[in-house]
């Protein structure tokens, strides 16, 4: 596997915390992927608040990034805009501001590869109102 992966919450998380149910499948495509691993200020701002009731989780969320775990592309005034733009399309899922700027990223970087434990939500997405996600991990594998 190459190219750009979009990273979520849910498998941050589930990367960085073992008691997860998805921890392991989530190991697995971490250490399976060749290519960039990309994310926004939003799912590190949810996964630190998620990590808070793991010793040390906020620290070692933001040590993730800080070691090069992924990169953390900043929203600009066209991806925002773009976000609200997603936010309105999808208010009956209803679509939260994590996943929105994750949309945003992946039009703007024209990657469709998500690793999420979101199967629901990123299912329903779709990059320039067309195109579907594929979402890591794969179900087989879980």
């Amino acid at each position: 596997m190459a190219g750009e992966l979009l990273l979520d919450t849910g498998a941050l998380v589930s990367l960085l915390d073992r008691s997860q149910t998805h921890h392991a499948a989530c190991h697995r495509v971490f250490d399976d992927w060749a290519g960039t691993v990309v994310s926004t200020e939003a799912v590190l701002t949810e996964a630190t608040h998620l990590l808070a009731r793991v010793g040390g989780g906020p620290a070692a969320c933001v040590d993730f990034f800080l070691a090069g775990g992924a990169v953390i592309i900043p929203s600009s005034s066209n991806s925002l805009r773009r976000v609200k733009e997603l936010l309105d399309k999808y208010a009956d899922q209803p679509m939260d501001f994590a996943d929105a700027t994750l949309v945003a990223l992946g039009e703007e970087l024209d990657t469709s590869v998500v690793f999420t434990t979101d199967r629901t939500d990123f299912s329903v997405y779709r990059l320039g109102g067309r195109k579907a996600f594929r979402i890591l991990p794969e179900m087989d594998r879980v």
